[in-house]
């Protein structure tokens, strides 16, 4: 049995309010609610946990469950200070936030981590497997926006990430996916590491704010690019709305985040949504 959260341990610095709950259907879906109905009784940056999630959302609409109290579950509710066309940037933010949190020196021990653009996080493995090469899923994030108050009062954006931390491999729901004690994480402490994620979505979305949007001046889409494992990689990209498939090689990021993939006939195009496979 995997052990709770230590809430005397959930002080994170900057939020309004963190709340854990032992069950949730979808965290996501409980905050965008609570949000409509209360926006003041969640002040930005908040975040609702959830012990055990059992219908989680991702993208597409597919749902997924995680054994009770082996990962994290948590969606923050943010409100962005930034221009309405920088908001694409937002999913590639999380996904940033998520990458920094797990990595390096930020977690006792950590491990390598990358990101599937726009915000798969993935660790490395020995073997290969399709649509992901040496690499394995340990993180998810989906965001959904708010609208805002017939009076004027700013939209919110509820972003939920998904993290495996403790699982076994009998626990995990497909073959590409890991965790972060699979992956060599020498103690992965739920606490920690859910306070260092919270903190690390919080600094990454000041930085961005501060710059008044602009990933470039916050030295946000450097920071991105560098720990992309799309960028350089040939990709097959399947359009959202049944848009059609798109291969070629992942060059860059447009101004609103999209990933700009150069065909075989050198003509460029942006994926703004889409499932996106790197291919061998």
């Amino acid at each position: 049995m995997h052990p709770s959260l230590s809430l005397d341990r959930l002080s994170v610095p900057g939020y309004g309010r963190v709340e854990v709950v032992e069950t949730s259907p979808s965290t996501n879906a409980e905050l965008v609610a609570a949000v409509r109905d209360d926006p003041a009784a969640w002040p930005a940056p908040s975040a609702l946990v959830a012990e055990h999630q059992t219908a989680g959302r991702g993208r597409a609409g597919r749902t997924w469950e995680t054994p009770a109290r082996a990962g994290l579950t948590v969606s923050v509710v943010l409100r962005p200070a930034v221009p309405v066309g920088s908001l694409g940037w937002l999913p590639l933010l999380a996904g940033l936030a998520v990458v920094r949190a797990v990595s390096g020196d930020g977690v006792d021990g950590g491990v390598s981590a990358v990101v599937k653009w726009p915000n798969d996080v993935l660790l490395p493995a020995d073997d290969a497997v399709a649509g992901l090469g040496r690499y394995r899923k340990v993180a998810g994030v989906l965001a959904e926006v708010v609208p805002g108050e017939p009076d004027g009062g700013p939209a919110a954006v509820v972003l939920g990430i998904g993290l495996n931390v403790a699982q076994s491999a009998a626990e995990l729901p497909v073959p590409t996916a890991t965790s972060l004690a699979l992956a060599g994480h020498p103690r992965p402490d739920r606490t920690d590491v859910l306070v260092r994620l919270l903190g690390e979505v919080h600094a990454v979305m000041r930085r961005w704010e501060q710059a008044g949007g602009d990933v470039g001046a916050a030295g946000l889409r450097d920071e991105y690019a560098a720990v992309s494992a799309t960028l350089g990689t040939r990709v097959r990209a399947e359009l959202a709305g049944d848009a059609g498939v798109l291969e070629g090689l992942a060059v860059g990021l447009g101004a609103s985040g999209a990933l700009v993939v150069r065909e075989e006939s050198g003509r460029e195009r942006a994926v703004t949504a889409g499932d996106v496979w790197h291919l061998r």
